[in-house]
């Protein structure tokens, strides 16, 4: 058993391996995380979450390491999620984007750590929301979290980022990529990144009129701007920081963070409540209750719909 006190006390202090324990008591789902998140609670709610998604090969690492070191420069302390495919051996993460962002590993203002999705669809992992609280809590001032990159199912970030932003490159074929997988839809700012390359301008240009296409504000909303960049070296990540900035403003300015906010810690609520009660339906196999109920679905006595409300009445009553 940990020391959860001791664990918070040193993640505030900025101990790396404290952060990395409660992240993996929440990884593990241990049965002290009520325990972790209780001691938390007070703590948290002062981190910007940026999450970054795109196609996979857009450059999403190359843009997040740009993204530290633009903050750390401002003297912001940072924490990275870089959520990574699981391996199919080892359940754990498999392209291991530390890797990508060894030039911060000895900065003690960084936090790096890579997490699996353990098969959870939608290029985050479960543990992804608890994992940013443990961050923030430890201090960090900004936490960017990278997507899988998994193409069209990781739209998922938007609902646990205060800005969303979506990563396109030319010659990719992104903006048909665009159009169908519905992240014009979550974007709060675009980058067109690797823009040295020929068909950048082109890309730009076709977002913006696809952005013009969905458009349906009132004035005041937020426009998505587009922002070209080449991460690797460097360029144009002022101004996408400045981007962020100004969106992090425009909705603490209109309440609309704080909504966001509300909107992400009932997400959260109703998934831990989910999951609660599937792992009691789990327990229900070969109980005499669920075989009756069966027997009498079979028997045409009862429907599916109305056995299922039984069953719920009597897990949620017992």
């Amino acid at each position: 058993m940990q020391d959860v006190p001791s664990l918070v006390t040193q993640a505030r202090e900025g101990r790396p391996r404290a952060v990395a324990r409660l992240i993996s008591l929440v990884e593990g789902a241990s049965p002290q995380l009520r325990e972790v998140m209780a001691a938390l609670a007070p703590l948290a709610g002062h981190a910007y979450v940026v999450g970054l998604t795109g196609s996979p090969g857009v450059g999403k690492s190359t843009s997040t390491s740009a993204l530290v070191s633009a903050y750390r420069r401002a003297g912001k302390r940072v924490g990275v999620l870089a959520v990574d495919p699981s391996s199919p051996f080892s359940g754990g993460a498999l392209l291991g984007d530390r890797v990508r962002m060894s030039e911060h590993a000895s900065d003690p203002g960084v936090y790096i750590r890579s997490m699996a999705t353990r098969g959870h669809l939608g290029g985050l992992a479960w543990a992804a929301p608890q994992a940013i609280r443990v961050l923030d809590a430890a201090g960090c001032d900004v936490i960017l979290v990278e997507t899988v990159g998994v193409g069209q199912s990781e739209v998922e970030i938007a609902a646990q980022a205060d800005t969303s932003v979506v990563l396109l490159a030319p010659g990719m074929g992104d903006g048909i990529q665009a159009a169908k997988a519905g992240i014009l839809e979550i974007g709060d700012v675009y980058v067109v990144n690797k823009a040295d390359r020929d068909g950048a301008d082109a890309t730009a240009r076709e977002l913006n009129h696809m952005l013009g296409l969905g458009e349906s504000r009132s004035p005041g909303d937020w426009r998505p701007p587009i922002v070209k960049t080449v991460a690797a070296r460097g360029e144009g990540t002022d101004e996408l920081v400045e981007a962020l900035e100004k969106h992090r403003a425009w909705m603490e300015e209109r309440g609309v963070l704080a909504s966001r906010r509300a909107t992400r810690a009932a997400g959260e609520v109703e998934a831990i409540a989910v999951t609660a009660l599937r792992e009691r339906i789990a327990d229900l196999h070969g109980d005499v209750r669920l075989g009756a109920l069966a027997e009498r679905i079979v028997a045409g006595e009862l429907d599916p719909y109305a056995a299922a409300d039984s069953l719920v009445e009597g897990l949620t009553s017992s």
